[in-house]
């Protein structure tokens, strides 16, 4: 395997585990969003409306930089090798 290859690989694994731990987040704060919201108000004080905006903000930069340090790369390199 070259190492073109095994780039290309190792970010198209990299954006699929990314993308699956943003889909379980994502899924989490859905379906259990008031459960663990009430336990991050006990850690970080914070009100609900605080709270929904970072994670708002948590799911919204965490795929930004998935897109673009995974999948960019990865659709880049292989339209670059075709």
């Amino acid at each position: 395997m070259t190492s073109l290859e095994l780039l290309l690989a190792a970010l198209g694994w990299s954006t699929l585990i990314n993308l699956g731990m943003l889909t379980l987040a994502a899924g989490l704060l859905a379906f259990w969003g008031d459960a663990i919201g009430r336990l991050h108000q006990k850690w970080f004080h914070l009100e609900k409306r605080e709270l929904q905006q970072a994670y708002f903000r948590f799911l919204a930069n965490y795929k930004l930089l998935v897109l673009v340090f995974n999948l960019v790369p990865y659709l880049a390199l292989r339209l670059a090798l075709q």
